[in-house]
């Protein structure tokens, strides 16, 4: 089942009610599409047989025109799904206290995360030349290993590699989610983790992006490589998901 949605660059959040007429997992994806590997939101939620539910998809950031498609995770198929209700609210501007150079940062990172699933590799400035997005086929260490991490920040300048062959799979607010933690390790001047992690997904909700793509940027690295994951990155994990389940949005 494909919806249509002139967009136009518009903040609103997407309220569409559904029932099913048999037990399934339901797929809900928001992209753009003119471009591969433009997925705005991404979801599955589970409904029990002849239930009803309203799903929320907050849209912070949106191109000139979106598709949501609703569809049986099992099947493939849209058959079972009924459309109830289904309605746009407009969404208010963000409401921040962030410096103007950190929301610089945030600007850029947004255009860019937008363009990353079909951008190709090489160096991306910001428009006042102020941070740089080195996009790279995949991050490597000094023999040629491929590293898990999906971005890294230099310890002395604005410069971000990225890796495109993971941020090509993730949803744009997942790709906003990972550049706001590798900025706020510049703008604090932290090795912390936990403080990047706190700081990035407090700019990234204050935004408006929505909290479930928060939790899947915390845990989508760990869960790819769950032989790497021990007890820091368990509460690391933690730390993120509390913060983002105590968070209340000024919107």
């Amino acid at each position: 089942m494909n919806i249509p949605i002139p967009a136009h660059k518009k903040r609103f959040t997407i309220r569409v009610c559904i029932a099913v007429s048999q037990a399934m997992h339901v797929g809900f994806h928001v992209y753009d599409p003119r471009y591969q590997n433009t997925h705005y939101f991404r979801r599955k939620a589970y409904l029990k047989r002849q239930e009803k539910r309203t799903i929320y998809i907050p849209l912070p950031v949106s191109p000139e025109e979106l598709i949501l498609t609703m569809y049986n995770k099992e099947t493939g198929s849209a058959e079972g799904i009924d459309i109830i209700d289904f309605t746009i609210q407009p969404m208010e501007a963000p409401v921040s206290w962030i410096t103007p150079e950190q929301q610089r940062f945030m600007d850029f990172s947004i255009a860019f995360a937008q363009k990353a699933g079909y951008a190709p590799a090489g160096f991306y400035d910001s428009p006042d030349n102020e941070f740089l997005f080195q996009y790279l086929p995949r991050i490597v260490d000094q023999y040629g290993k491929e590293l898990i991490t999906p971005a890294r920040i230099h310890r002395k300048m604005p410069r971000v590699q990225l890796s495109q062959r993971l941020f090509r799979s993730y949803t744009i607010p997942v790709r906003v989610a990972i550049l706001s933690h590798e900025g706020c390790h510049w703008f604090l001047n932290t090795r912390s983790e936990k403080t990047a992690d706190l700081c990035g997904i407090r700019h990234y909700l204050d935004y408006g992006f929505p909290k479930i793509e928060a939790v899947y940027a915390a845990t989508k690295i760990f869960s790819q490589n769950p032989h790497l994951v021990g007890e820091t990155q368990v509460r690391r994990t933690k730390d993120i998901i509390h913060f983002i389940n105590q968070y209340t949005s000024k919107v």
